[in-house]
């Protein structure tokens, strides 16, 4: 019965320990989720803030950009040219309906006639059309606009009559006037601004173009023939296989016979003339031979030792006997004996270079002449 009571017991104290190891565990997990959660708040927060301030950097930086001078201007004029047409264009509509109710379309016509010519005038700037062109549609777009200038200046005046007073018709036919006339005319100053800006946006690239033109002028007037030659060759070849550079060197070469640009066979005979006059001089100042050719003379025809100014013991070593005074061959008593053979062991001297050898055989046969004998 002890034994059962026991292990009851036993029992429910493991019970209570595993009920509280789950709590304490249901605790640890509901306390990591809370935490999690505000990990995720917080960084769900912290994106939102970033978020709104890479809005608030990008539409800084597109209000920067729509408002730099230019932006302002090109956009500015475009809509002061757009309230001018819609503040010209009613007053020509009624002009012409208070005419006839049929010269309705007469008021757009005339006032889109302006806006159409200036659009022209752009369009000819875009595709660089002669000049003529440019003011001839400038010349039609103010024409169609003082007309229009005109006619609401007329109509303004006519409000006097119609419970406004003299100086207030007066001010809407000049406000009318000048709106119609002014339109077009800022349009085409815009135009203008941009053309010009156009052609000073890269001065170095302008500059280059001014002084390839300036070159190309150059070259057709000092060497026209060969210039001609080159457009002769391009206007033979396929078009566009053949590059003006290329056809000029070709055209160089068959006319001088080389392909260095500015070079003639005068000119290559006076190149050589002066390397040789150049070599003579350094060999007359050096007392020696400086160049290939008068080395290789040297060699072949050495001139004598007293030509050279040689005098006293030479100083390359020789194998050769001392000259003796007397004739070649014989002795004291006059009967002739033979030198005694050279000879040489290993190692007794060093070798001697190739170009001292040659000195040395010329020295030995101007020797061998100056003691009698002949070559």
């Amino acid at each position: 019965m002890s034994s059962w009571s026991e292990e009851r017991r036993a029992d429910k104290a493991a019970d209570a320990e595993e009920r509280r190891k789950s709590k304490v565990f249901d605790a640890k997990l509901r306390r990591d989720e809370r935490r999690k959660d505000r990990e995720e708040k917080r960084a769900d927060e912290g994106q939102r803030r970033r978020d709104r301030a890479a809005r608030r950097q990008a539409r800084a930086s597109r209000r920067e950009k729509t408002l730099t001078p230019g932006n302002v201007y090109r956009k500015g004029t475009l809509i002061l040219v757009t309230l001018s047409a819609l503040a010209s264009l009613p007053a020509q509509i009624l002009h012409f309906v208070g005419i006839h109710w049929m010269l309705f379309p007469v008021g757009p016509a005339v006032e889109g006639a302006a806006w159409v010519m200036a659009a022209g005038v752009a369009y000819a700037d875009e595709r660089k059309l002669p000049v003529w062109v440019r003011w001839l549609l400038r010349a039609l777009s103010m024409s169609a606009a003082g007309f229009a200038a005109s006619i609401n200046y007329k109509y303004g005046l006519t409000l006097a009559g119609h419970g406004v007073t003299e100086a207030n018709a007066q001010a809407a036919a000049i406000g009318l006037a000048a709106v119609t006339m002014l339109g077009p005319l800022f349009f085409e100053v815009r135009q203008w601004v941009l053309t010009l800006l156009a052609a000073v946006i890269d001065p170095k690239k302008r500059a280059e173009q001014k002084a390839r033109a300036k070159h190309e002028k150059k070259r057709a007037r000092h060497h026209r023939d060969v210039v001609k030659l080159a457009k002769k060759l391009m206007s033979a070849a396929p078009f566009g296989d053949l590059m003006f550079e290329e056809a000029f060197a070709s055209a160089w070469e068959i006319k001088y016979g080389t392909r260095t640009p500015g070079m003639t066979p005068a000119l290559h005979a006076q190149a050589h003339a002066s390397r040789k006059a150049l070599a003579a001089a350094f060999d007359a100042a050096n007392g020696s031979p400086v160049s290939n050719r008068a080395r290789l003379l040297e060699l072949l025809h050495p001139a004598p030792l007293k030509a050279r100014g040689v005098t006293g013991k030479p100083q390359v070593v020789t194998d050769l006997p001392p000259a003796s005074k007397r004739p070649a061959g014989k002795s004291k008593n006059g009967a002739r004996r033979q030198p005694p053979p050279h000879r040489r062991s290993k190692g007794d001297a060093l070798p001697f270079h190739p170009l001292a050898k040659t000195q040395a055989a010329s020295t030995a046969r101007e020797h061998v002449a100056g003691n009698g004998h002949h070559h």
